[in-house]
């Protein structure tokens, strides 16, 4: 039996199939490679993220230290980023309509009928420059 000298994922962790990257359960897909953690044989087609390498331990390693440097951004990052900017928005629209959370919905549902193929993020910021407009 081979011994790893990489720790074991953690109790709420599962190992990717692909890259061997141990991923948080709650997520369908490995933020590291982009395949289907659950169904692994379902995305022979699936496009890799252009930022892989070919596997072998130097595109690995350059790879780490591009991103311990700064240099290159980990997809998980750019889905945090987005994840804080939707929160920030949100916030900002409760506070300028005074706390009300339904009434926020309400502004984000109308935006939303307005332009259905629009992200939330979109809508919260179509909501608040049209709040700002209409109370200047």
């Amino acid at each position: 039996m081979p011994v790893s000298i990489a720790p074991p994922p953690a109790e709420n962790e599962i190992e990717c199939a692909r890259c061997g990257a141990y991923v948080d359960m709650s997520l369908s897909r490995c933020p590291n490679c982009g395949v289907n953690l659950y169904e692994p044989e379902d995305d022979e087609d699936y496009a890799r993220p252009a930022h892989q390498g070919s596997g072998d331990f130097l595109s690995k390693a350059k790879t780490f230290f591009r991103r311990k440097l700064g240099l290159e951004t980990h997809p998980a990052e750019m889905f945090v980023a987005e994840a804080h900017r939707q929160i920030s928005l949100y916030q900002d629209l409760l506070r300028k309509v005074g706390g009300e959370k339904d009434v926020v919905e309400r502004l984000v549902a109308f935006e939303k009928h307005l332009a259905p193929d629009a992200t939330r993020i979109t809508c919260l910021e179509n909501a608040l420059r049209r709040w700002e407009q209409d109370n200047r």
